[in-house]
């Protein structure tokens, strides 16, 4: 009898700390709402404020490197159109896969702006520093090293950007990114390491054909972005959830995916993600561009508190690490 009572007391405490492990702070961009998005200034800083993994956006360079840029142009978030003014395509913009790396390395790094020139978030940084465009190896070895001598383990979550398009540059983007894992040692589902992407169909790709031992996180849009062939409405419905189940360990859904910001009440898809075995990990908490109605601690209790997510992803690190520390 005695036996029986200290394995269940045993027991209960597993249970206990696997239902009330701490959800992870993914660092969007880095730390983001202070330093210029991707930066290594902004991984660093993200670090310090107590992240749990660092997201690098990754697309490629003409000589197929890995670099971390949000998306496949440079005209946003770079001064390419002061220094290359003869680069743009017939379309008027900058591509990241028509310059070397040397060539991008050239290029300042700045706050994010619209096409009129505007900056997307007014107060962010204002400041006129040198910043630059990292490689994922350049963030991978920041990392690690950051890792080693504070004796972390901060981990890393890549997406693979556009891989339809790179592929009709005539580069594979997802192989590209799984040898640098594999170089490193962290194609490993035991790493702390998640690959995401929003192109379902890569998603499979990724497990089934190349391969891929790392976790994946399907990442969850609107049809009406056109950013993929996938239909992100059938992926919310029972029968896209067993599917990403079948080679994903989880979503990342936008928050309005779990919450509806008109009526402020939960939707069903965590609770179907849930059922389905898929750890959900919503874009993207922005103190300074918070949805109408909602307060920063009224949105972060129903995230944490009521959807009950496992992560989630945040421009502001040391915000939400406050808020878990509470």
């Amino acid at each position: 009898m005695l036996c029986y009572r200290i394995a269940s007391f045993i027991l209960s405490l597993i249970l206990s700390q696997s239902l009330f492990a701490s959800p992870v702070v993914i660092a969007h961009r880095g730390a983001s709402g202070y330093l210029p998005e991707h930066t290594l200034e902004a991984v660093t800083l993200a670090i310090a404020q107590g992240a749990d993994y660092i997201e690098q956006d990754l697309v490629l360079s003409k000589d197929l490197v890995p670099v971390v840029l949000h998306d496949i142009h440079l005209d946003r978030v770079t001064d390419v159109a002061l220094k290359y003014p003869e680069r743009k395509r017939q379309d008027g913009r900058f591509y990241t896969f028509d310059f070397t790396l040397a060539e991008l390395k050239t290029l300042k790094v700045h706050e994010r702006t619209r096409e009129n020139g505007s900056k997307v978030f007014a107060n962010r940084y204002q400041g006129n520093a040198d910043f630059s465009i990292a490689t994922f190896e350049d963030q991978i070895e920041l990392v690690t090293e950051l890792n080693r001598q504070r004796a972390e383990n901060i981990g890393f979550y890549p997406e693979i950007k556009a891989p339809a398009w790179h592929k009709s540059q005539g580069a594979d983007i997802s192989k590209i990114v799984l040898d640098i894992l594999r170089k490193h040692h962290l194609d490993d589902a035991d790493k702390p390491v998640y690959i995401q992407c929003f192109d379902f169909s890569e998603t499979q790709r990724l497990r089934n054909d190349l391969g891929a031992k790392v976790k994946l996180v399907q990442l969850i849009g609107e049809n009406s972005w056109e950013i993929s062939d996938t239909d992100y409405s059938y992926l919310q419905t029972p029968s896209g959830l067993s599917e990403i189940v079948k080679v994903a360990q989880g979503i990342g859904p936008s928050i309005s995916h779990l919450i509806d910001i008109e009526s402020k009440q939960i939707t069903d898809l965590s609770s179907k993600a849930k059922k389905a075995g898929l750890a959900i990990h919503p874009y993207t908490l922005r103190v300074d561009a918070l949805p109408k109605g909602f307060s920063n601690s009224t949105l972060l209790d129903m995230l944490f508190r009521q959807v009950k997510i496992e992560g989630l992803f945040t421009d502001f690190p040391d915000v939400v690490v406050g808020y878990l520390k509470q």
